[in-house]
């Protein structure tokens, strides 16, 4: 049998804003860029899928604040069901029991986050990241709590109910499970209850939200209800958007609305998930934008599948050359970048791959990213540098033999003839080419910085 927890908000959670109140806040948060760069940084879903708990997060902070965060690292963010109570490796509990608020709104598991009991939710974990200089997410189903729908729970300030609001035949068709119903936004209350729920992160004071089973298929009408209510909080929180892949024709919703949305389903360790990414972020290079960026997934580099929904525990069976080749990709495309392993149980190599401070800045400060040669081998991607006169080339050989590549300057969008070259995995200068000359492994890569 289910069960619902419930714990009655302290002061500070069920605060009911006034039109007068919202509207500045409103304005400010829309003139805001909330994400000016890709984002970077962890989330658990890769190494703990339903299951993590407050001290792993913790651990996770604690290693990026010490060696990622002055490379630009700095979001730490809690994925899916935090708020199950009896959470299960490796998969999920079809009505499994969830912590919820008497306002019906999900609220983390006190045996999994001690810190949250007696109704200080995610607040106090919020806080000890951000004394790190790090900011906190979550991630959110979309729509109501089943729980809320089936005890008829009432929307914080309003006349309205779970019930009134819930769409019974609108569900998750690929999680297998039933924590929510989707939230009928013709209804009335529909709005007041996207909104009871932001206030309630905005009190935790978060500072992302990745909202699941909004994009694939795609639910326009929510996203935007979500998006007025992060808005009104005042509080600037980046809305991510999953699953992929995000129809392109929605790309005008997704720009007005979000900030990072997938363009794949769960990205893992396999070569031919990461060989299809190529198809995926060449179909959407030319929909980057400054605060919009498409999203080409976690990196599920490190140790992965500890108590995750796929595979067992291991190191990445990415090899080198492939996770280098990853992170050239996401980065001359400038996907977000949020690594999936459990960090501190990293080995120096990962490290040094999440900690190039010129790969990074190809991620962080290009422009322009797209691809301008391929073959069935071959296939190579073009970028600007911001303020510079430089440009970014990266080469992959995407088949399964070793290639000897040769290609003129032309042939990848550089005019000059004889260009400096910088190595930007190596750190090392090659001096002026006269073209590109590569003998490249399997799956492998380069990615070079070319000042004409």
């Amino acid at each position: 049998m289910s069960m619902t927890f419930r714990w009655l908000p302290v002061l500070g959670l069920s605060v009911i804003f006034s039109a007068a109140s919202i509207l500045p806040c409103l304005a400010h948060a829309q003139s805001t860029v909330l994400a000016p760069t890709p984002p970077m940084g962890w989330n658990s879903w890769d190494a703990y899928g339903t299951t993590v708990q407050e001290n792993e997060v913790k651990s996770n902070a604690d290693y990026m604040a010490a060696k990622l965060a002055r490379y630009g690292w700095k979001y730490i963010v809690v994925d899916i069901e935090w708020y199950a109570t009896n959470p299960k490796t490796h998969g999920y509990i079809p009505g499994g029991t969830v912590a919820m608020d008497h306002y019906g709104r999900f609220i983390p598991a006190p045996a999994r986050f001690p810190s949250s009991a007696n109704g200080r939710g995610f607040g106090t974990l919020a806080d000890y990241i951000h004394r790190k200089g790090l900011k906190m997410g979550v991630h959110i189903m979309r729509g109501i709590p089943r729980k809320a729908v089936e005890e008829n729970l009432p929307i914080e300030g309003t006349k309205y109910h779970a019930s009134d609001i819930a769409d019974r035949q609108d569900i998750c068709h690929w999680k297998g499970m039933e924590d929510t119903y989707g939230v009928d936004m013709s209804k009335p209350g529909a709005q007041a209850y996207y909104d009871s729920v932001a206030r309630l992160y905005a009190s935790w004071r978060l500072d992302y939200i990745k909202a699941d089973d909004m994009s694939q298929p795609f639910h326009g009408a929510e996203i935007h209800a979500l998006r007025v209510a992060l808005s009104k909080t005042g509080r600037p929180i980046v809305l991510s958007l999953s699953p992929g892949p995000a129809p392109i024709a929605e790309y005008s919703a997704l720009k007005a609305n979000a900030q990072l949305w997938r363009i794949s389903g769960d990205f893992w360790d396999s070569w031919p998930k990461l060989r299809k990414q190529f198809d995926l972020t060449h179909a959407w290079e030319s929909y980057v934008h400054t605060g919009g960026w498409p999203d080409a997934d976690m990196l599920p580099m490190g140790k992965i599948g500890i108590r995750a929904e796929v595979g067992n525990p291991r190191m990445t069976a990415f090899t080198p050359d492939e996770q280098q080749t990853m992170i050239t990709l996401w980065s001359i495309f400038r996907s977000p970048l949020m690594f999936g392993g459990d960090l501190p149980s990293n080995d120096g190599a990962t490290l040094s791959l999440i900690s190039n401070p010129e790969v990074l800045a190809v991620d962080q400060a290009g422009s322009g990213g797209h691809q301008v040669y391929r073959t069935n081998s071959t296939i190579s991607w073009l970028a600007s540098k911001s303020g510079s006169s430089a440009k970014y080339v990266a080469v992959f050989n995407v088949s399964d033999q070793p290639r000897h590549v040769t290609l003129s300057w032309s042939q990848v969008g550089i005019e000059s003839k004889q260009p400096a070259v910088r190595d930007l995995w190596a750190k090392k200068n090659l001096g002026t080419r006269k073209n590109v000359d590569l003998q490249l492994k399997p799956h492998s890569s380069v990615l070079y910085r070319v000042m004409p």
